[in-house]
Order: C-alpha cells, then sequence, then structure tokens
C-alpha cells in the first residue's frame, strides 16, 4: 500500500483527522529520520508502516483527548522529535519547543523544521535539570509531553518545572501504569501538581499506549528538579 494512503487510513480508523495536506509533511519527515538514521542513532523502527503506527499515530493520540490549538508546549526528551513534533505538524498554531541532550539530534531537527518549513517551533539543545532553571524556559509552558522512558516519578520532577500553574503535564506510557502512578504520588504532590485522569488507547492489537495527564497548581519549588545523580541516589517515592 502506498505509504501516504496507510497513514490516511490509520489516522481515520484512531478517529484522528488532521488535514490531508499535512501528511505529505509527515511523509517528509519519515524520509529525513531514515536517511538520518544510517548515520545517527535516532529510532530503532525503520518500516514504514511502522514509523506511522509507533511514531506519528501514537504521538497524535493526544489529539483525541486534548484540544492543544494555541497551547505552548515543551517535549523534554524528545529524541527524534515524538511525540512534539508531529503534534506540531498537524497542528500548526501551536508554539514548540524541542529539548534534547544531544546536539546531534538537534541539528536532525533544525533540518525538518527547515526542511518542512515549520514556524513557531525552535529544537533546543540542554538538559532538563540545566533548562528547567532558565527564567525564560521555567513554569512558562500550557503543555509539557514526554515520551521518555524515564520511570514517572522521575519524569514529573524534570517536566513540571516547565509548566505554569493551570498548565499539563502529559506523560506517554505503556498501558500498564498502575505501579508507576502508584510510586510517582509523592513526586506529583512535590512539584505542586495533582493527578487528573488516565487515558488509554489500544491501537489495534498493534500497541498500546497511556497517557497520564498532570495538571499543576502550585509553583514548583526551586530545588527541583534535582540533578541526575540525586535523583539517583534518592527519587521521590
Amino acid at each position: 500500500m502506498d505509504i501516504k494512503n496507510f497513514m490516511n487510513e490509520a489516522l481515520c480508523r484512531y478517529e484522528m483527522n488532521i488535514a490531508v495536506n499535512r501528511i505529505e509533511n509527515f511523509i517528509r519527515y519519515m524520509d529525513l529520520l531514515l536517511d538520518w538514521n544510517n548515520r545517527v542513532n535516532l529510532t530503532a523502527i525503520t518500516d514504514k508502516e511502522q514509523i506511522v503506527l509507533k511514531h506519528f499515530v501514537d504521538s497524535l493520540a493526544l489529539v483525541k483527548y486534548m484540544d492543544i490549538s494555541g497551547a505552548k508546549m515543551i517535549d523534554v526528551g524528545c529524541g527524534a522529535g515524538f511525540p512534539g513534533l508531529p503534534l506540531k505538524i498537524a497542528n500548526d498554531n501551536i508554539e514548540l519547543t524541542l529539548l534534547d541532550s544531544l546536539n546531534k539530534r538537534i541539528v536532525f531537527l533544525n533540518e525538518v523544521i527547515e526542511d518542512i518549513g515549520l514556524f513557531d517551533v525552535k529544537a533546543l539543545h540542554g538538559r532538563a535539570e540545566d533548562a528547567a532553571f532558565d527564567s525564560s524556559q521555567r513554569q512558562s509552558y500550557d503543555i509539557a509531553v514526554s515520551r521518555a522512558v524515564a520511570r514517572l516519578n522521575v519524569l514529573c520532577e524534570y517536566c513540571l518545572p516547565f509548566v505554569k500553574v493551570g498548565g499539563v503535564f502529559v506523560a506517554y506510557k505503556g498501558y500498564d501504569v498502575d505501579e508507576e502512578l502508584e510510586e510517582a504520588q509523592k513526586a506529583i504532590r512535590e512539584m505542586g501538581a495533582v493527578l487528573e485522569k488516565v487515558e488509554k488507547i489500544d491501537f489495534d492489537m498493534e500497541f498500546s499506549r497511556s497517557l497520564i495527564f498532570i495538571r499543576k497548581k502550585y509553583d514548583t519549588s526551586l530545588k527541583y528538579p534535582r540533578k541526575p545523580a540525586l535523583i539517583a541516589k534518592k527519587p521521590i517515592i
């Protein structure tokens, strides 16, 4: 099947409606991802249909549960741009910051941004524990997202300092999250936030996803986030 048709059908199947002309941008993103992946380790997924499902459609799952139009968003530990960049391609009226600690990924993301012609998006080289203390970044975002592999309590410490009071952190996690949610309760409170809801989606048995919505209620203490060594030694549990 033609990959554009495959993506269009997948989006329709999961009721993720985006403009058809934007699929061209996703295909260009995919081409650049596969080309760069020959030189820089960006993704273990190289089958085009799997990229559509496990990178693009998965990233777009948020739009099923939240209106992100006009939001200022940061993707913390974005890697090759997931989930932030697909959300930006599908919703060009959001303002997006892509944050990653590996400069090679930032160079790749900047090429994608320039090639596709995206506006109001920047790729920022830095570590979350440092960037969160930058006055231009701290508590300045409506939405923080992350599909990083860290435990939820750790992600909360890294991500919630970027979220303004009233904003939300959305963690992309696996389907079974009860243990992580229990483990993260103290960290959520410490960051000045509350668990709002968990949405689960099953992608036709291909894979499953939980989206954890954590709402910021109060300012995060300036002692957070701590340095990675301290977080690893004394996680908030």
